[in-house]
Order: C-alpha cells, then structure tokens, then sequence
C-alpha cells in the first residue's frame, strides 16, 4: 500500500475545462489536487501570461477583434506571444478548443467556456489567494525553448520576472518551477527551493539540457537533472521505465511523470513508484486513488462568484 502519491491537474485540469485559464484552474482546486501545473510565457510588454505555446495557437485561441483600430499585428492567431502586447493577447477567446482533427480527446470531454480570456500569472495567483488554498502548491512551467530564441524570453529576465511576481503575492515557498528548458533550473537554483526537470525524448539534448550530455552520465536522467540542481525529475510517460526509476532511486530525486490520463497505466506507475502523476482527468485520478487507499488531496469549496 503507498501512503501518498501527489496528483497533478495539467494545464488545470485540461480533460474538463480550457486549459491555463482561470476557469479552468478553479475548477482543478474545486476537484482537489496537491499541485496545480500552467504554463508561462512572456508578452512584448513583459507580462507574464499563462500559454502552453509560444506562438498563439489556433487550437486554444481564436481572435475577436482588433487591440487598436488599424492594427497591422492582426490577426494574432499564428503570431508569437513574445511579438504581442497584453492588451492584444487579451482580445483572444481562449474558452473554446478548435478542433484540428476529429480525434483530438480533449475537445469532446473538455467542457467550452466560449469568451474566457488569457489570464495573467498575477490574476491566477489573486485567484488561488481567493480560494485560500494555501496547501496547493503551484507548479508554474516557464516556457523557453533554447532551438528558437528568438521565440523564446531571455532565460534570466524570465525567471526573474516569474520569482519576483511569485515573491510579492507571498506564493514563493509554496511553488516549484518546471521547464524542459534546464538554463531555466540552473537561473532559478538559488531562487526557489523546489525545480523540476522536465523532459522528453526530443529535449535529451546538450542544447536543452543546459549544455549537459546525456552520455556524461551513463543515459542516467536523474544524475543529469541533479547536475542542473533540480529537486525532481519529471520524464515523459513514454520514457518511464525500472531503469529510470532505479536511476532516480539512487539518488533520493522524486519522480513525476506526465500526462497520464488511463487510470490503469496510472496504477502501474505508482507500482513502479512514481512520487507523482500529472493529468489532464483528476477526476478520473481521484477515483484510482480512492480505490487504492492514497491520500487524496482535499477539494476546495467554490467561491460564492463565478470566476470569468
């Protein structure tokens, strides 16, 4: 029996509601999860918005119109968010999926918001403060990918800017940083106490890994995310095996493995002894958990006003 194994809501709990918007956090925290995982990226004029992409994605986000009559930047849908200001990136609906394909999960569980808008990483910490919930850490993934910088923020400034907003709502020593972008680990090392690693097949390289070669370290993951100064590992399901697992146990790092989605294939990690799942269902999750015996983490009760 495993007495505790954290549950993660994706992009706030990507499955049931927009991914990274405030609606779709509150709905992650009125569920119950121990962390609550969104993406970040910066716009033109250096805030800090919540994006899984670095160019405005057609799938999560339609234009509505013009920021300012007359203006040349339009339409946005397809333009970096870096190349954007808030007010522009705030004229998107971010409420409703688009479909690319008929087979896409998410757009026929994922319940559509229409008119919800891109939040910033300050209103979704005014939210979480809202909620009072404290105990849910927050697991705040910077976006940066080191094959495009010019796409990508300044990893200093970025992390920086990420700490500093995270330090003045009093959430610091309740977050964890992420990022497959492990310059991002090595700049936040002194500055916050919990850095996960991030990483997939296609990131298992010196130009991602903050100038790391896998080879350096026998194909060992956790020795080269310990190198980078993170405090856990967080592969790709895909990449989770007895190996990477044994590796990560030698070396006392936890293990959290993203997405998971098939409460079965869940029950087999926490076999081969994750120390945490990350899903886009945690309502789904909830049920394995309880069936198993886990500690589940507690809902929240819903704020009184609906969040738009």
């Amino acid at each position: 029996m495993h007495g505790h194994v954290e549950l993660h809501g994706h992009r706030g709990a990507r499955g049931l509601r927009p991914e990274n918007t405030l609606p779709g956090l509150a709905f992650a925290l009125e569920l119950g999860v121990d962390a609550l995982e969104f993406d970040v990226a910066l716009s033109s004029d250096g805030q800090i918005v919540l994006t899984h992409d670095l160019i405005v994605s057609p799938v999560t986000s339609a234009d509505t119109g013009m920021a300012t009559a007359g203006d040349e930047m339009f339409p946005y849908v397809g333009k970096p968010i870096g190349s954007l200001t808030l007010d522009q990136l705030r004229t998107l609906d971010v409420g409703i999926r688009m479909p690319k394909r008929p087979d896409d999960p998410f757009a026929l569980t994922q319940v559509p918001l229409p008119d919800t808008r891109m939040p910033t990483l300050g209103a979704v910490l005014g939210l979480v403060d809202a909620y009072g919930a404290d105990q849910v850490r927050l697991h705040v993934e910077l976006k940066s990918d080191p094959e495009h910088p010019d796409l990508s923020a300044d990893p200093h400034a970025f992390t920086e800017l990420v700490v500093k907003e995270l330090d003045r709502h009093g959430r610091l020593a309740n977050t964890a940083l992420l990022s497959f972008d492990w310059r991002v680990l090595e700049i936040a090392r002194p500055l916050v106490d919990r850095r996960y690693a991030l990483v997939e097949q296609v990131t298992m390289t010196p130009t991602w890994m903050n100038g790391l070669e896998l080879a350096d370290f026998d194909g060992d993951l956790a020795a080269a995310a310990l190198a980078v100064g993170a405090t856990a590992l967080s592969p790709d399901r895909v990449l989770v095996d007895r190996a990477l697992m044994a590796g990560a146990a030698d070396r006392d790092l936890p293990v959290v493995v993203w997405t998971v989605n098939d409460p079965d294939e869940a029950a087999g990690l926490i076999d081969l002894g994750v120390a945490g799942v990350v899903t886009d269902y945690p309502d789904r999750m909830r049920r394995l958990w309880a069936a198993r015996g886990l500690s589940l983490p507690s809902p929240i009760p819903p704020l009184r006003n609906a969040v738009a």
